[in-house]
């Protein structure tokens, strides 16, 4: 197996074969999830989304203005029905992080509305250039 394959599979939380599941991405790279973002128990933070709901961690989203950030992706069934993702930024308390798994546990988004109090953590990401 080659070097790069088994970092994304150790990763990346295993979930069963079948239509893509609403799911959690955690930036942790140069800011996220360092000790430039203080007062924040990191490790607790994606524990505690591993628990309860899928999570891929991920490089440098190239926001890091946002840090702690959280990408929520709608499940392939609210894709098709033109849900997008969702950017959270500054996630950076547990009540924050519980409201995250909460609303991804209803469904996510197009499926489940976005908790009132998470839309002080909504940001849109810049648009990448090629």
């Amino acid at each position: 197996m080659a070097p790069d394959q088994h970092s994304e599979e150790a990763r990346t939380q295993h979930v069963p074969a079948g239509p893509a599941p609403c799911r959690v991405v955690v930036c942790r790279d140069c800011c996220c999830g360092t000790p430039k973002v203080p007062g924040v128990d990191h490790d607790q933070q994606v524990a505690h989304l591993t628990a309860k709901v899928p999570v891929r961690i991920v490089d440098c989203l190239d926001v890091c203005e946002h840090a702690n950030v959280i990408v929520v992706q709608p499940s392939a069934a609210a894709r098709a029905t033109g849900a997008r993702p969702v950017w959270l930024g500054l996630v950076n308390d547990s009540d924050a992080t519980e409201d995250i798994a909460a609303w991804v546990q209803a469904g996510g988004p197009g499926i489940a509305p976005c908790p009132d109090i998470l839309d002080l953590y909504v940001f849109t990401p810049p648009r990448r250039t090629p």
